[in-house]
């Protein structure tokens, strides 16, 4: 690790810990404003009249509308700021939040999700760059693992969340919270958040918006970390989107009983992020990664050979859980192998990273939904399928003998 001073490096204990839950909030409210209605897919799919595939296409649309505004706003904060461009991409989401609980039908509710999701694309992209301009070296790899914790956790403990605003709210009302919490986060950034990126650092080098996108594309172990990190996720996504009808219509698990499930597989997160971090003060992030995917594959492997021996719920819980533990270490070292090398344009960068990771995702859903899911098979033969195709990227584009210390 480098010794080289920076500017995150004068904030005092109290102050890192208010830019950790302030941008905790920021990162957040993507994988919140995806994830959150997970348990009402059901509900929504009954009282619209449509297809679980088609409730699956809103999530889709979310997903791709959160990949698209990361390329629009990660740039945009490179050149003018980072404070800006995160009020304006937080505003368009709580309007978009109140559309999506005032929409009708399925159309409605499919566009104002993109929309949301485009808003939603601010916080985590300009909350990564924020980091990346105040930290280096091991500092920058543990806020990065606290943020990678805040956005690992998210995806998995806002379905939680949602099982229990269903017990007490129709499925609309899951909107109308994420538009309080979308004003949350703009009062948020108001009060608490400085500009990190200083004019000199925007205008100075007159450098594009295309050589940025240049600059990042040349990068070889930033293009192979983009596949590791999108193949990661996807395969995420691929448990998120089947496993409310695995668990619902399946197994017959109540919407509640559903969030508990996530709050247990949310340990395994937790414990990944959290022993990563530590594994990275003396080894590189590439080779987490490698032990990670191998971890992820074994596990794949088990839920299909235990769901074909008609083990039942436990044969399915248990290998699972270790492939979501396994998850949690790829998170911080997928952002820490992405941003290192890339501080005089972490914005693009970044953003690259959400979209690439989201839109990865977008794309997996619909394929488990055409699939259908009424046993755990075809959930873990894509989840182990992404992570292969993880893996490949990281072995043949990576080359993690290659990657520099840190």
């Amino acid at each position: 690790m480098t010794t080289t001073s920076h500017p995150g490096d004068a904030l005092s204990r109290r102050q890192k810990l208010i830019y950790v839950l302030v941008l905790g909030l920021l990162t957040a409210l993507g994988p919140f404003t995806i994830d959150l209605y997970l348990p009402a897919f059901p509900v929504i799919g009954d009282e619209l009249g449509v297809s679980a595939t088609a409730v699956q296409l809103t999530l889709t649309a979310t997903t791709i509308g959160f990949a698209a505004g990361q390329l629009v706003v990660g740039p945009f904060s490179d050149k003018f700021g980072r404070r800006m461009p995160l009020i304006l991409a937080t505003a368009l989401h709580v309007g978009a939040s109140v559309g999506a609980a005032l929409s009708t039908d399925i159309t409605m509710l499919g566009v104002f999700r993109v929309l949301q999701g485009i808003g939603a694309a601010g916080g985590g992209v300009v909350a990564m760059a924020m980091v990346r301009d105040l930290f280096g070296g091991y500092q920058l790899v543990r806020m990065l693992s606290r943020m990678a914790l805040v956005n690992g956790m998210a995806p998995i403990l806002a379905p939680v969340i949602g099982s229990q605003l269903l017990g007490i709210m129709d499925w609309p009302g899951i909107f109308w919270f994420l538009a309080a919490y979308g004003a949350l986060v703009v009062v948020a950034t108001f009060l608490f958040i400085v500009e990190t990126l200083p004019p000199s650092r925007r205008t100075s080098d007159g450098v594009s918006v295309g050589q940025r996108y240049k600059a990042v594309f040349s990068d070889r172990i930033f293009v192979g970390t983009l596949f590791v990190g999108g193949f990661n996720f996807a395969a995420l996504f691929t448990y998120l989107s089947a496993s409310t009808f695995l668990f619902q219509n399946t197994f017959g698990f109540t919407p509640q009983q559903y969030g508990y499930l996530f709050a247990a597989n949310s340990l395994g997160v937790v414990a990944g992020v959290q022993i990563a971090s530590r594994i990275m003060r003396h080894t590189g992030p590439q080779w987490v990664i490698a032990g990670a995917t191998a971890a992820q594959v074994i596990a794949a492997a088990a839920m299909v050979v235990c769901d074909q021996l008609g083990l039942g719920l436990w044969g399915v819980m248990v290998p699972l859980w270790f492939f979501i533990c396994a998850t949690g270490f790829m998170f911080p070292s997928v952002q820490v192998m992405g941003l290192a090398r890339n501080g005089s344009q972490a914005g693009t960068a970044a953003s690259l990273l959400g979209a690439t990771t989201f839109g990865f995702a977008g794309i997996i859903t619909p394929v488990v939904g055409f699939i259908g899911v009424t046993t755990a098979t075809p959930m873990a033969l894509i989840m182990g399928c992404c992570t292969v195709l993880a893996m490949a990227a990281l072995w043949l584009i990576v080359r993690p003998r290659t990657v520099p210390a840190i």
